[in-house]
């Protein structure tokens, strides 16, 4: 296997240097890289997962999830159908049949049925006490969980705490005598390319070894607020969510979650929750009993290229602030509307869907730096993080009504008519009164603005962060932005009821 392996890698590094000679200068540059050293991937190729799985499967345990379903006894009540039908006698024969004569030729009422419900998934234990890992979703709902051992002992499972946004739960169990156990590893340092190794439970089938590679890094299957997937081809199936993913020195880089499958079964791409996620949210939930993530209190959205170019960004990187929480942690530190935020508190936030996972892995109550692109220049930030379960419920706006606008004064400009905010535009748009900007009455159709989804209603707030008050500044502004040479400029654009995006129009 190591040298079929060792000669692919030189074809392809053959492949590298295209000649007109075809497939005699391909021979030639195989037998020049034969005699240097092979690349380390290469050298590391295992022959056999044999040692590996040895070492790490008596860690890996079955969960077995019961769950107690009420439902009525067949044979009870009669349906609730409207007396004098065709099918009163059907009926009442029936139930008489079933369950004896009740009251009107209906059967008396039987109490509910009561049964088990069981399902399967895996865990695998991280301290010989009695810790242990699994998915969330495998214990939902359960009013009993057992833990089955590989040497197929069962112990009664108590749950120390869980976390729906990540998908994790962590239980203890009460052994007699320390339990094997593994530990995570750093999950940031695997490749794309990396072998990896799976220990589960599918249909079942317990104590199965399935092996790949990493496939890719930095998923989003948009399963929840905090996606950031490791992508394996080893063989994932129903049964083995909760279990490890190990690398190569038999450390967890990952916990297996979710599949890809049109069929049910594993066609190559499954997904696992990094440690580096999930270990943060394990030690709070033994330390607490709940997770504590630290809350900044912005709304965001991605920056595409349209608005890196209005903005003056060079290329799409960071989040982009499009609403700030009046009693959020931002709000107090100065950050605004309008910010786009590359860096927090050390790390690098390439896109929207990073500032979230950062902000929530770091400390309640800890000030950080922030660094946002304002106007084109950037400026640090300090901002002390709130606790995120203590600032989800949206607070009610506290804005006066707008009384600027006196008038209906309707303009023009990139497929688009608006006017000013008055009373009667309110009314036929239904705009709260904690609005202010200027409204949208018409978009032309195939027009840009038509495009990107804006809508007669819809609230011109800013463009390029400077508020608009009256028709005639959108006028002025799109005429500024345009001798300026950009080619787009960015709307901050409200629907009736104040929630607010951003959108890039071509001023064209």
């Amino acid at each position: 296997m190591a040298q079929a392996f060792q000669n692919r890698v030189r074809t392809v590094e053959a492949g590298r240097r295209p000649s007109r000679f075809g497939w005699f200068a391909g021979a030639t540059a195989i037998a020049a890289i034969a005699v240097a050293p092979l690349p380390a991937l290469a050298r590391s190729a295992p022959e056999s997962f044999a040692d590996l799985a040895e070492k790490v499967s008596d860690a890996v345990v079955n969960i077995k999830a019961s769950q107690t379903i009420t439902a009525a006894r067949p044979g009870g009540a009669a349906p609730n159908l409207p007396r004098g039908t065709p099918f009163d006698d059907l009926f009442e024969e029936f139930f008489r049949r079933r369950g004896g004569e009740g009251q009107e030729g209906q059967a008396p009422q039987q109490p509910p049925q009561r049964r088990q419900s069981n399902s399967l998934g895996s865990g695998f234990v991280i301290d010989a006490a009695g810790v242990v890992i699994t998915n969330n979703h495998v214990i939902a709902d359960a009013t009993e969980v057992t833990v089955v051992f590989t040497n197929g002992e069962e112990l009664k499972a108590e749950i120390v705490g869980r976390d729906t946004k990540v998908d994790i739960a962590v239980l203890r169990v009460k052994p007699k005598a320390p339990l094997p156990s593994v530990k995570f590893g750093d999950s940031t340092k695997i490749r794309v390319g990396d072998w990896v190794m799976a220990v589960g439970n599918p249909f079942g089938l317990g104590g199965t070894v399935t092996a790949g590679i990493i496939s890719a890094r930095n998923r989003n299957i948009n399963s929840g607020p905090y996606d950031d997937y490791i992508q394996t081809d080893a063989s994932i199936n129903k049964g083995n969510s909760g279990g490890p993913l190990f690398n190569m020195d038999g450390e967890v880089i990952a916990v297996n979650t979710a599949i890809l499958s049109p069929t049910g079964g594993s066609v190559g791409i499954g997904f696992a929750s990094p440690a580096a996620t999930v270990t943060a949210v394990i030690d709070q939930l033994l330390q607490y009993g709940e997770t504590r993530r630290g809350w900044l209190g912005v709304r965001i959205q991605p920056v595409d290229e349209s608005i890196a170019e209005s903005l003056g960004l060079g290329k799409p990187r960071g989040a982009l602030i499009a609403g700030v929480d009046e009693k959020g942690p931002s709000k107090a530190a100065g950050i605004i509307t309008g910010d786009v935020v590359i860096k927090f508190d050390g790390k690098d936030v390439r896109s929207s869907n990073d500032l979230p996972r950062i902000v929530a892995t770091t400390p309640v109550g800890k000030e950080v730096d922030v660094v946002v692109v304002r106007k084109g220049k950037e400026q640090t930030v300090k901002v002390k993080l709130g606790r995120l379960e203590d600032g989800e419920k949206p607070q009610p706006a506290s804005a006066k009504p707008d009384d600027s606008a006196k008038n209906d004064v309707v303009r023009k400009a990139l497929g688009m008519e608006f006017s000013s905010l008055s009373e009667e535009t309110r009314k036929k748009f239904a705009i709260d009164a904690n609005v202010k900007g200027v409204v949208v009455t018409s978009v032309a159709s195939g027009s840009p603005a038509a495009e990107k989804a804006l809508k007669n209603g819809d609230v011109i707030v800013e463009i390029n962060q400077e508020q608009m008050n009256q028709p005639e500044d959108v006028v002025r502004k799109m005429r500024t932005v345009k001798e300026s040479g950009r080619k787009s400029a960015l709307f901050l654009i409200s629907n009736g009821k104040g929630e607010v995006r951003f959108v890039a129009l071509p001023v064209e």
